[in-house]
């Protein structure tokens, strides 16, 4: 019996990217899962250290941002703590695939463990009015930190791809909006549109692709549209995000977790591939995310940021139209 309408990404019973945005040909599920187990099994000696420390944080991640900007804050990983002015004078605040946990994992004691601290503290931050949940992987949706946002009392609005809230639902947030890709919610004077993304989900072995996973475009008032990518790999997505929800002034692209490239083409985007898609959602400007705080794939720590610069350079970029924040870096952006 199918769970869900069938779409040109589901057959009712299991999501899946389509030729769209992914060209077939790919290889077959169990002979990918073999693969992986392999990997692991036989993967290179880390050379990320045991423990970084932090810069000093810089900014305030409460700051209201005057009309015309953003305020941005690097929690880590793909999380960020974004501001929008309202008409009014205060701000929404938004938090994107929020952890705080020092594992992405089912269990308290093994699967990969932080190097570095959040660069803010959950209790440090402002009221939090939507938190955006791309999908279901634990680096992702990470379900202790949405329990510990719970018990804060914010009541935020969570926005996520469809049959993700069955997992969110034992955290005590009440109030979880299922979307499909394409599909929008208004919400605090913002529209929120869940957008395709080419990657997978899963929280068991027995789940796979059960539940949807995506991207946001955020657009306020005034129309500006800031994009959060969520967790994907290169595909044609970006030119249809664009054509069909217009180009963003900004864009929160993934460039860690990437090697071995014949595991990690399907799922993870090159830092490469990042600057590319920001080029073809014509976006402003560009932050990267999804690296140096923990190791999931084979690449050294410090190459996903070296690659992106001197792919922004060599894709004939403006110097600084794609960069980074420093843990804990709370930056206001001019749209």
């Amino acid at each position: 019996m199918p769970l869900f309408p069938a779409s040109d990404h589901s057959d009712g019973t299991r999501f899946f990217n389509p030729a769209a945005i992914c060209p077939p040909g790919t290889q077959p599920a169990r002979m990918r899962r073999l693969a992986i187990l392999k990997w692991q099994w036989n993967r290179p000696r880390s050379d990320w250290p045991q423990w970084i420390d932090n810069p000093p944080p810089i900014g305030d991640p409460a700051v209201r941002p005057m009309q015309g900007t953003v305020a941005v804050t690097f929690i880590g990983h793909s999380t960020f703590l974004i501001r929008l002015p309202r008409a009014d004078g205060t701000a929404v605040t938004i938090l994107t695939d929020p952890i705080f946990s020092k594992r992405c994992s089912p269990f308290s004691f093994i699967g990969p463990k932080r190097v570095r601290a959040p660069g803010r503290r959950l209790a440090d931050l402002p009221k939090v009015d939507i938190v955006l949940v791309s999908h279901a992987h634990y680096d992702h949706m990470d379900l202790p930190s949405l329990r510990a946002l719970a018990r804060r009392g914010d009541d935020p609005l969570v926005v996520t791809p469809l049959e993700n809230a069955r997992f969110m639902r034992g955290t005590g947030l009440k109030r979880i909006m299922e979307l499909d890709w394409w599909q929008g919610v208004d919400a605090d004077g913002m529209h929120v549109t869940c957008t395709p993304a080419r990657h997978g989900a899963a929280r068991t072995p027995f789940d796979r692709n059960r539940s949807l996973w995506g991207g946001f475009m955020l657009r306020d008032g005034a129309g500006h549209r800031l994009f959060f990518a969520g967790d994907t790999a290169d595909g044609r997505h970006w030119g249809l995000i664009r054509d069909r929800l217009g180009a963003p002034d900004l864009a929160l692209l993934p460039i860690g977790a990437y090697a071995p490239r014949t595991l990690m083409a399907r799922v993870h985007a090159t830092p490469e591939e990042a600057v590319s898609g920001l080029r073809h959602l014509e976006a402003k400007q560009g932050i990267g995310m999804h690296f140096g705080t923990f190791r999931l794939t084979d690449e050294p720590m410090d190459e996903p940021v070296r690659r992106m610069h001197a792919a922004t350079r060599a894709q004939g970029l403006a110097p600084g139209s794609m960069d980074v924040l420093h843990h804990g870096e709370c930056r206001t952006l001019v749209w």
